[in-house]
């Protein structure tokens, strides 16, 4: 019998029907990072204050801006970076039924009336200094004592993500690659515009929750697809290459967040891709290997048939006869992941290690955030930093091997994050040069831990083991905000702290996995346990079958059959 493996050295491993297939399916990434991501501008929090409606009167008869209001109606308090006013309370003054004039206030109040007068908290709303940009925090009042509910807004997008992309997956196993793919794209759209017009924080939450579910699993879907139509030499460089175009999907948010600066009209944005991605229906087929391994091998046969064609190559194998490759693999356990020493040992530091890159990843970009200045021109900054990262990998897994490079990634991000936190402001181009090195050192970590994933288990519980270890990075996309936004407010550069620490942590852990570099994928518990006792035999069997020329190949197999 033949396998696809078979006729894909026929059909093309990576000719002109898979590039096709995944250009088309490189563009899922992109709106995939607006999603992600883009709560630096759907949800920024301004400069705000308390608004007193007392000082309105006061505020047209002595021509005062937003800023002389500032001045003198909310108290200062003491902070990390000294003294600043205050955004969650203000004076307790009936300013309209005073004696003060306009004159006797032009300069402010003075320290004695300030330690005089009655502080309360904003019981009258706020008011914001966001110079035309709206945020779901400006609309909903989002801060002081709400402001936790921020957190709560990408924590959803986690919990979406995290069931999300465990139901999507069991779907597409189920029912296919290209229908689950298509059903979350429905999904998305209809609960990326549910998002835009949610009409309170509630509903807001419920549909970015949705919205989560559907995004992470169709990129999920694709990405697998895609890899499943390519020679296994392909596969890498396709993976990481496909993760890159969520990079450029950073640059373009970037410049989609400068022309729009609606949040509502933002989501839009961001859920458009979803819609237009419906018309694959027509362009981009279903996995062979799936349509193998339930059984459809008409349908599979045709697939193939098509991509020969367009690959312009001919079929001299007996196509009827193809069968799944894996018909006859075991079917592995959760407690497999855990029971034996090895086996745990790289459960264990996988997740940890896709932990690590979500906590780390999402905080650096969110904390562009909170920074201030030019967040647009920082933002397509940190994007641009990505590419090196992807060029990166391709030039050193075949040279070097993973586990340096993978542990070298998370140690140099660490390293920065704790620079960054104690690089003065007034080096600035400095402490923006470190950061961006820490970005592109866990963006290099993030797109490494996926494959080595793959590499460290064995071929019946593959899919299981990166299944569950990659739960672990939703879940760190659910602890990341609370850890950015609630550690800044005792000190801005806390978070960097704790980053650099994980991160350092991950990479350490990484030189205990071995090397996968040149060695054939596990294919039993064994190989993971036993490791030298089976290196030896395996390695001699994988050389020997890439050094017998083919006809000998063939006439071994005539004479095992």
């Amino acid at each position: 019998m033949t396998t696809f493996e078979d006729i894909l050295e026929e059909a093309g491993k990576f000719g002109r029907f898979q590039k096709r297939i995944f250009a088309l399916l490189c563009l899922v990434s992109m709106p995939f990072a607006g999603v992600y991501v883009g709560i630096v501008f759907q949800g920024f929090t301004p400069e705000h204050w308390c608004h007193d409606p007392g000082l309105q009167q006061l505020q047209e008869r002595c021509n005062w801006g937003p800023q002389e209001v500032r001045g003198l109606a909310v108290p200062f308090i003491n902070s990390s970076s000294g003294a600043v006013p205050s955004q969650c309370h203000r004076y307790k003054v009936n300013w309209n039924v005073t004696d003060f004039h306009c004159d006797d206030l032009d300069s402010g109040v003075s320290e004695t009336l300030q330690a005089a007068l009655p502080i309360a908290t904003c019981d009258n709303g706020w008011q914001y200094d966001y110079e035309g940009r709206q945020s779901f925090v400006t609309e909903f009042d989002l801060v002081c004592d709400d402001a936790w509910l921020v957190d709560m807004f990408q924590a959803a997008l986690g919990v979406g993500f995290l069931v999300g992309s465990i139901t999507i997956g069991y779907l597409a196993d189920k029912f296919g690659r290209k229908m689950s793919f298509l059903v979350s794209n429905v999904l998305n759209a209809v609960t990326g515009v549910l998002v835009a017009v949610s009409p309170n924080y509630i509903s807001l939450v419920v549909f970015r929750a949705l919205h989560g579910f559907g995004v992470k699993g169709g990129w999920m879907t694709a990405y697998v697809l895609i890899t499943e139509l390519v020679g296994v030499e392909y596969r890498r460089t396709v993976g990481v290459l496909f993760q890159m175009f969520f990079s450029f999907g950073i640059i373009i948010l970037a410049l989609i967040a400068y022309l729009i600066p609606d949040w509502r009209w933002l989501q839009v944005a961001f859920t458009v891709p979803y819609i237009f991605f419906l018309v694959y229906y027509w362009f981009v087929p279903e996995s062979p290997r799936w349509l193998l391994s339930q059984n459809n091998s008409k349908k599979a046969v045709e697939i193939t048939e098509a991509m020969a064609k367009e690959n312009k190559k001919t079929l001299s194998k007996n196509i009827e006869t193809l069968k799944d490759d894996n018909a006859e693999s075991t079917t592995g356990s959760f407690m497999d992941l855990i029971r034996t020493p090895n086996m745990r040992k790289q459960t264990l530091i996988l997740s940890f290690n896709w932990f690590t890159s979500a906590v780390v990843y999402q905080g650096l970009i969110m904390r562009l955030g909170i920074l201030g200045g030019n967040v647009y021109l920082d933002f397509l900054i940190s994007g641009i930093v990505e590419f090196p990262a992807a060029f990166l990998i391709l030039f050193t897994i075949e040279r070097i091997g993973r586990r340096l490079p993978f542990a070298a990634a998370n140690m140099v991000s660490g390293a920065a994050c704790l620079i960054t936190a104690f690089i003065p402001e007034s080096v600035l181009w400095l402490k923006t040069t470190v950061a961006c090195i820490g970005r592109m050192g866990i963006t290099m970590a993030f797109e490494m831990v996926v494959f080595v994933n793959t590499e460290l288990y064995p071929t019946f519980i593959r899919n299981l083991g990166v299944s569950v270890c990659s739960t672990l990075c939703d879940v760190g996309g659910i602890v990341a905000p609370f850890l950015l936004y609630r550690l800044a407010v005792i000190w801005l550069e806390l978070p960097l702290i704790i980053f650099g620490i994980i991160a350092f942590i991950a990479g350490g852990l990484v030189l205990l996995l071995p090397e996968t570099k040149g060695m054939p994928l596990p294919e039993t518990i064994d190989d993971i346990e036993y490791p030298n006792r089976n290196k030896e035999e395996k390695m001699k069997s994988f050389q020997l079958e890439n050094l017998l020329p083919p006809d000998v190949t063939t006439n071994k197999e005539q004479m095992i059959v």
